[in-house]
């Protein structure tokens, strides 16, 4: 039996990094003191900020962030593996008209505070919604351009970031390549989350013969924002194993056997099953 006992963190991340600091790392004790080994935040962790210009004055280049040292010496002090889902950094590429962007990062920090892996979001939101709901991330954050698989609690992780869920090659290449775990650390709207979270999640846990990792933002934010919360846990058979049913702040707790993957892959082959084909 490969077992790892993790947890989930729901968030409610406002306009004010330290506090939201101050709040994660709140959540991030309760889990270890309840036993968690491996603790994952989910997006845009630190700030919340749809206003661009405030954005900018707010955030760090990685080299002067003190919530990195701040989370590294957090997961040293807890012996614990400890994922932030994203943190909005300075130093992303300009955009094609000369603007300065962001990365939207996670980071993954070993049981003794070291930084075992970082990845950047591939997908951008750039979507209308409808009813004046619009977003575009790209105008504000470059997109990465490299899928991360690593290490994590003595399984191997895929780290990626909520739009990412739609886009399930991705996930595929991440499972062949040989992640047991999937993260999908997230703020979806409402309306999006709604309509489509679970399902998503779910389906691309039976795809993939992964387990799915879902912590989420909820609740209205100080910027105006709305999201959906529902953090979830999906086994590699599409089951929910553990999820919150509200868009509170709290932890989430679910303990998770790796050799479950294996069972799952061996029952539906599909990862090995691939074939070329032609057209359209």
């Amino acid at each position: 039996m490969s077992a790892i006992k993790l947890a989930l963190i729901q968030m409610r991340s406002g306009t004010d990094p330290e506090r939201n600091l101050d709040d994660a790392e709140a959540l991030i004790r309760e889990a270890a003191a309840n036993g968690a080994t491996f603790v994952l935040t989910p997006e845009t962790t630190t700030l919340v900020q749809k206003d661009a210009e405030r954005l900018f004055e707010q955030i760090h280049s990685p080299d002067v962030e003190p919530a990195i040292v701040r989370f590294a010496d957090l997961a040293d002090s807890l012996g614990i593996d400890l994922l932030i889902g994203s943190m909005a950094l300075k130093g992303g590429a300009t955009s094609d008209d000369g603007r300065d962007r962001a990365v939207n990062r996670s980071h993954l920090f070993g049981p003794d505070g070291a930084l075992k892996a970082r990845y950047d979001k591939i997908h951008m939101f750039d979507v209308a919604l409808g009813g004046g709901e619009t977003y575009s991330e790209s105008t504000n954050y470059a997109p990465g351009d490299r899928a991360v698989l690593t290490e994590a609690a003595g399984g191997q992780l895929g780290l990626t970031i909520c739009y990412d869920v739609r886009f399930a090659a991705l996930y595929r290449r991440l499972a062949q390549a040989g992640a047991q775990m999937i993260s999908v650390p997230s703020a979806f709207t409402r309306p999006t989350g709604r309509a489509h979270w679970e399902t998503l999640l779910r389906a691309r846990a039976i795809e993939t013969g992964s387990f799915i990792l879902a912590p989420a933002q909820g609740g209205k934010h100080e910027d105006g924002r709305k999201t959906w919360g529902h953090s979830m846990v999906i086994g590699p058979w599409g089951e929910v194993i553990a999820h919150l049913d509200h868009d509170e702040p709290g932890v989430l707790h679910a303990e998770i056997d790796l050799d479950e993957v294996a069972s799952a892959r061996s029952r539906i082959p599909s990862l090995r099953n691939d074939r070329e084909f032609t057209g359209p």
